[in-house]
């Protein structure tokens, strides 16, 4: 007679082969979505916010860069993690990705109760410099205007000030 119950080893060396498969997974679509991310030196990252005033990328301190969408379900599940992280120490400034006029924006932050500030990205030039294909993403930029992080996807807060964190301290 064949034993009908599997071993508790066969049983854990499956469980292990499908996490591993997983991990495999996960990594693969991770480089897929970062395929044309820059890295290194910051492109540069000028233009006018929403509420008009002109906006340069600032040198010796650090910056998150985030890349989002009206239109995408994972970005207004991490706006408010995004609008917490842009009124505390940290300068953040956001890229509207192909969302459509500076008014249909405009009206989307008003109705989600939003200020953190915004550069309306309508032809998606400045997604194209930075090599964003999905959203959100997020850059940490360092003191010394290199990327020291990047991130595709959701990206919770405590996730965001740790990495806003090392890039000031190390």
């Amino acid at each position: 007679m064949g034993d009908a119950v599997p071993s508790r080893a066969k049983v854990w060396r499956r469980r292990a082969v499908e996490a591993l498969i997983l991990v495999i997974v996960i990594v693969g679509i991770r480089a897929w979505q970062q395929r044309d991310v820059v890295s290194g030196a910051v492109p540069a990252l000028a233009g006018s916010l929403l509420d008009g005033s002109a906006y340069v990328l600032p040198a010796g301190r650090p910056v998150l860069v985030h890349f989002w969408a009206t239109w995408c379900p994972v970005c207004s599940a991490e706006q408010g993690s995004i609008q917490s992280v842009s009124q505390g120490d940290y300068e953040v400034v956001t890229v509207a990705m192909q969302s459509g006029s500076p008014a249909d924006v405009g009206r989307h932050m008003a109705g989600q109760r939003l200020d953190f500030p915004v550069l309306n990205d309508a032809d998606g030039r400045i997604s194209a410099a930075w090599g964003v294909h999905a959203v959100p993403a997020s850059f940490i930029v360092g003191r010394d205007g290199q990327i020291r992080f990047v991130e595709i996807g959701y990206t919770t807060e405590i996730g965001l000030r740790l990495r806003l964190w090392l890039a000031e301290n190390f």
